[in-house]
C-alpha cells in the first residue's frame, strides 16, 4: 500500500466508505500547505523524504495506531514533491467504533509521522528565502509520547 505520493492527493480513496460497518467513528485529518509561517509570507513549499525509511515509518505509524487505540483501519498518506499553496500536504483516516478513539487515533497518527518519518518541509518565502521547517506537535496538554524514530534540524538558506 503506498503512503508516499509525488501527485496530487485526493482523500476519496482513502475513506473506504462502505467498509468496516462496525465502525461508526471516521475521523479525517487533511493538512494544506498555508500562506504563512511565523510571520513569514509562504510562496510554495517542498517535501524531501528519505522515501524507504519514511514509507516503513509511516506504516509503522499506522500499525502502532491500530494496536494502541484498537481501531481496525489507520490510513496515511503524504504528499513529496513541489506543493503550492492549498496543496494537501498529508491525510490521515481512522476507522473506529466510536468518535473518541477515532479522534485520538487520528491525533496520534499524525504527531508521529510529523515527528518520526525522516520527511523534510523547506518552505519558499515571498522575499526569496528560504528555510527547512521541523515538524511540531499539536498536542497542546504538554506531554509527547509519539515514537521518534527519527529526528532532524532546522536549517534556513537564503536564495
Amino acid at each position: 500500500m503506498d503512503v508516499l505520493f509525488h501527485t496530487a492527493l485526493s482523500v476519496d480513496p482513502f475513506l473506504e466508505l462502505d467498509a468496516h460497518p462496525e465502525c461508526g467513528g471516521l475521523a479525517l485529518f487533511v493538512g494544506t500547505v498555508r500562506d504563512h509561517h511565523e510571520g513569514k509570507a509562504v510562496s510554495r513549499l517542498r517535501y524531501t523524504a528519505y522515501e524507504p525509511m519514511a514509507a516503513r515509518v509511516i506504516r509503522d505509524v499506522a500499525q502502532a495506531t491500530k494496536d494502541r487505540f484498537h481501531v481496525p483501519y489507520v490510513r496515511i498518506a503524504h504528499r513529496l514533491g513541489d506543493l503550492i499553496i492549498g496543496d494537501v500536504a498529508i491525510v490521515c483516516v481512522v476507522r473506529a467504533p466510536h468518535r473518541a478513539e477515532a479522534f485520538d487515533a487520528c491525533r496520534y497518527a499524525v504527531d508521529a509521522v510529523k515527528h518520526g518519518a525522516p520527511i523534510w518541509k523547506e518552505e519558499f518565502y515571498t522575499d526569496g528565502s528560504s528555510a527547512f521547517v521541523e515538524g511540531c506537535c499539536i498536542r497542546d496538554d504538554g506531554h509527547d509520547d509519539t515514537p521518534r524514530p527519527h529526528r532532524h534540524h532546522s536549517h534556513t538558506s537564503h536564495g
